[in-house]
């Protein structure tokens, strides 16, 4: 065992001389029994509070107290006392309560010990926490056990139950199941009530000088002896393996009741023989147990050792008889007794220290440990905290202990990874690398991450790279591991060329949840080339947009990349389509294509639907496919194989699955498709073929195509159909026949002359001009087209004759030959036109004439009534009778009329449009930007001149006198 030091000596104290005969500690003080018979009460002060004689008066005086006992838990005292003239008597003091004559503390019960009549010390004492059981060894070899109620005095029986040629060096009890001390009371007799939890007893350990054995306290069999070993001790050499005055369980346990100390070992003894055994050689006189540490005392070397084999016996004698006290304190400052404190757990000493007096007694108290000495000094022992162990344990490299010593503690997993990682480095410094790397990877935790680095750089080194991949291998399996930790360990297994170590790596802490950086060692892996464990990784790891770029720009893989794509979910397999599609296109077009169709919204509708007919993509109901103008920039280079996508996707857009905008973008693109190819086309036919199609889209009712890019689209092909089926789809008739102009086309300027004119009567107005601008264009329409539209001219009157005669004269293309006969009936006509007019003028003179005359009749001649019924209700007419100047003859009841100015009910309507009609020319005189509107929107301005002067509104005002 190392020798280390736990313990700290801190006081150093004379207690009563030399004087003392036995010593015990109780709870909170210590009882000390000298040789007069008087026991001393001493506080933690070690100062006397108490003192009490164990005999009324000196007739009673029966010696020394030789053993003395404070049960625990309780206020009782048990004190021994003898002298080998007299049986030594056995008494139990109550401490809480007192004698009224002498304050001393009340004597409960008192047994005289009975040896057989023979007149031996006692060389062992020993009871149960309850006093049910006393146990008394003799020098001669008997054991007296006694029996009953010793704390109500309520009698008791003693009988000898073991007698050997050996004297009795040690006697134990087996210890309780629990421990007495936490069952305590207080206040009263209370205190001697002890739980009914068993207190042990039943079994009795003797030793002796030549052996160990037990004895059965209870039962028939009480007093039958088994021999555990046929080795004994001496005294004080054998205690119980517990601590009564430690909360701590000490070192008791199955199998380990009580402990032997001896010259080769510490033993162990439990009820079925010899348990535990700890090797230190050395003579020993004295054992006890002081929390979780074994307390041994050796002898100076010039006394002899207490064990049978050396020669002893005298000494152990002495010992018994108590007459090896001045044998215990030597002159020679060399001969000194050794005081040890061992941890038998953890295997070290705790403490060591050399005493020039002899021990006479070891014992606890206050948490602390008290070594009684011959001379009548006392030493206090102290346990260090748990950091100044360890900082001992450091101080000499005492790793190990150190770590037993915290995991003993139960310190938490960060202190302790911090005492793994000393040591991992102690190791390293040694040079010791596998065994430091062993001891950092125990240190590897959440807490202690900053030292991770420190470590990886120490095992940089290419010889260490084994020790290196390890500790990397252990970060990840704690999770603790960075992406430059992953990066490091999949260079080490590259460097290495270990697929074996690479691929268990990857496949293991998959199948147990990924604990690296998955991006990093797809990286990684892809950079060493170790392109099947990349794809590995990222399909774990659903990744699928890396699986489709490793199998297309690592592997070359197309096919298969593709056929993975088509198993993907719609959203992912789309955007890796999207990404990959100019190498898709290029490697295997066709199967792309219908990639692109079968992620169509047409499909994606369908599949929704439940339809039949199998789908490649397995498409969920939420899923939203894309606009198909995404795809458009995808068929670069790709003519064919755009015209087959749009043609599927234009069924789509007809049966109203698509929006509006991308219906107008699948029927613009596919136009302009149609006619790129109709340019690239080889032969006439085939280019027929794509503008059939084109002009299929622009005569569809259901085309979207913005009439500005038709245009543009067909003006960039040059392909006029296109730009007609526009103009005619729109209306814009005049413009397909000024574009038949412009472009010199004559035949189609007729056709469409032909084709419009009826709906568009100017055009022939056109026509006229552009037949006679030149005679190219004169000659290529013929002569007879040129009288045809002078013909629709002249019979829609669109231009008046004169008009026609200037358009003609602007060049010298039509001869008068051309006209010549439109002239003439023209002339003819309007001479027709002229003498109606004349005719009509002479009947209205005639009629204002007439009229004028009647007016002036009426005012200046008698006017003759001879009507006879009444025009109202077709009766005889009878007085009172109203007659008109218009000849209209009332009765005046069917006038119904109360005006004073009555009016004629026949003519009134008449009068009214009359009146009407000359308001309106009133009205019409004060409005004179109406006639200038009228005017200026004329062709015929001479025309509206005249009608504005048949209205009236050229007259001056009336003048009134």
């Amino acid at each position: 065992m190392t020798p280390t030091t736990h313990l700290r000596c801190l006081r150093y104290l004379t207690l009563l001389g030399a004087d003392i005969t036995a010593l015990t500690s109780g709870s909170d003080t210590l009882f000390i029994g000298t040789s007069v018979g008087i026991v001393h009460v001493i506080n933690s002060a070690f100062k006397i509070v108490r003192s009490f004689p164990t005999y009324e008066n000196d007739s009673e005086h029966v010696g020394s107290i030789r053993h003395i006992k404070q049960v625990e838990g309780t206020k009782l005292l048990v004190t021994v006392s003898e002298d080998l003239s007299t049986e030594p008597v056995l008494k139990v003091w109550a401490l809480d309560k007192t004698e009224r004559k002498t304050g001393s503390p009340r004597c409960q019960s008192t047994v005289t010990i009975q040896n057989g009549r023979r007149q031996f010390p006692i060389s062992a004492f020993a009871t149960t926490p309850s006093l049910s059981l006393v146990a008394v060894g003799f020098a001669n070899g008997s054991i007296v056990l006694i029996r009953g109620d010793l704390i109500h005095d309520r009698g008791s029986k003693q009988r000898i139950i073991f007698e050997s040629e050996e004297p009795i060096t040690n006697l134990c009890f087996s210890p309780p199941p629990t421990t007495p001390g936490a069952h305590a009371h207080q206040g009263g007799f209370g205190p001697y009530r002890h739980t009914p939890a068993p207190d042990g007893g039943d079994t009795l350990y003797v030793s002796t000088i030549g052996r160990i054995l037990t004895l059965v306290t209870a039962g028939k069999g009480t007093g039958q002896p088994r021999v555990l070993e046929s080795q004994g001790c001496g005294p004080g050499c054998m205690k119980p393996a517990i601590d009564f005055s430690s909360e701590e369980k000490g070192l008791a346990g199955e199998g380990s009741d009580i402990v032997v100390a001896r010259d080769d070992a510490i033993y162990f003894y439990g009820p079925n023989g010899r348990g535990a055994c700890y090797a230190y050689e050395g003579p020993k006189e004295m054992v006890h147990i002081f929390k979780n540490y074994v307390a041994l005392v050796s002898p100076p070397a010039s006394q002899p050792s207490t064990a049978p084999r050396s020669g002893g016996m005298t000494g152990t004698l002495k010992r018994l008889v108590g007459r090896g006290v001045a044998a215990a304190v030597t002159e020679d400052p060399f001969d000194v007794t050794k005081f040890t404190l061992l941890d038998t757990e953890l295997k070290f000493v705790a403490h060591s220290e050399r005493l020039i007096s002899g021990v006479k007694q070891v014992f606890g108290t206050w948490g602390d440990l008290f070594v009684l000495t011959f001379d009548g000094k006392v030493h206090r022992y102290h346990e260090v905290s748990l950091q100044e162990k360890l900082g001992i344990l450091y101080a000499r490299n005492l790793y190990i202990p150190a770590i037993n010593l915290a995991q003993k503690a139960g310190v938490g997993e960060a202190k302790l990874r911090a005492i793994y990682r000393r040591y991992a480095d102690y190791l390293y410094g040694k040079g010791d690398w596998d065994g430091s790397m062993q001891w950092y990877i125990k240190a590897i935790g959440k807490s202690n991450e900053e030292g991770v680095s420190t470590v990886i750089r120490k095992f940089l080194d290419t010889q260490r790279i084994h020790n290196l991949i390890e500790y990397l291998e252990e970060l990840h399996m704690h999770d603790i591991a960075t992406s430059d930790h992953t990066t490091l360990l999949l260079n080490c297994y590259a460097k290495l060329k270990d697929i074996g170590k690479l691929e268990k790596f990857i496949k293991v802490s998959s199948g147990e949840g990924l604990r690296f950086d998955v991006d990093t060692a797809i990286a990684m892996c892809r950079q060493a080339g170790y392109h099947e464990q990349a794809v590995y990784l990222a399909e774990r790891q659903d990744e699928h947009e890396v699986v489709v770029g490793i199998l297309v720009e690592n592997l070359g893989k197309v096919d298969e990349a593709l056929g993975y794509t088509k198993r993907l979910e719609p959203d992912i397999a789309y955007s890796s389509l999207m990404r990959y599609a100019r190498t898709f296109l290029r490697e295997v077009p066709q199967q792309t294509t219908d990639f692109f169709i079968d992620a169509s919204p047409k499909k994606i509708s369908d599949s929704a639907a439940g339809e039949g007919g199998a789908v490649p993509l397995d498409l969920p109901a939420p899923y939203k496919p894309p606009r198909p103008r995404t795809a458009f920039s995808s068929f670069v280079d790709h003519p064919k194989e755009f015209v087959e996508f749009l043609e599927d996707v234009l069924e789509t857009a007809r049966e109203g699955v698509l929006s509006e905008g991308d219906r107008a973008d699948i029927y613009t693109t596919l136009f302009e498709m149609y006619l790129q190819r109709a340019n690239e086309a080889k032969t006439r036919e085939e280019k027929q073929q794509w503008e059939t199609k084109a002009k299929g889209i622009i005569e569809d009712k259901e085309t979207l195509v913005d009439t500005s890019n038709v245009l543009l689209l067909s003006h960039l092909s040059n392909f006029r159909d296109g730009t007609v089926l526009v103009r005619e789809k729109q209306g814009l008739r005049f413009d397909i026949f000024r574009s038949c102009c412009s472009a010199g086309d004559t035949a189609g300027a007729v056709r469409a002359l032909k084709k419009y004119g009826a709906e568009e009567p100017q055009l022939y107005v056109a026509a006229l001009s552009y037949f006679t601008s030149s005679p190219r264009v004169l000659a290529d329409a013929g002569e007879e087209e040129l009288q045809w539209v002078l013909k629709v001219i002249d019979e829609q009157g669109l231009m008046k004759p004169l008009q026609v005669v200037q358009t003609l004269s602007t060049n010298a293309v039509a001869t008068v030959g051309m006209v010549k006969r439109y002239l003439g009936d023209t002339i003819e006509k309007e001479r027709r036109e002229i003498e109606s007019n004349r005719r009509m003028i002479e009947s209205y003179k005639t009629e204002t004439e007439k009229k004028k005359a009647e007016i002036e009749d009426l005012g200046s001649k008698p006017s003759v009534f001879q009507s006879q019924r009444c025009l109202a209700c077709g009766l005889q007419l009878e007085l009172p009778t109203v007659h008109f100047l218009c000849k209209h003859s009332f009765h005046q009841r069917c006038l119904n009329n109360v005006d004073d100015n009555p009016e004629c009910p026949t003519c009134s309507a008449s009068n009214q449009t009359i009146r009407t009609l000359r308001k309106a020319q009133d009205e019409y005189v004060d409005r004179h930007e109406y006639f200038n509107s009228q005017l200026q929107e004329s062709r015929d301005k001479f025309g509206t001149v005249s009608e504005f002067f048949g209205k009236g509104v050229m007259a001056p005002p009336p003048v009134f006198n």
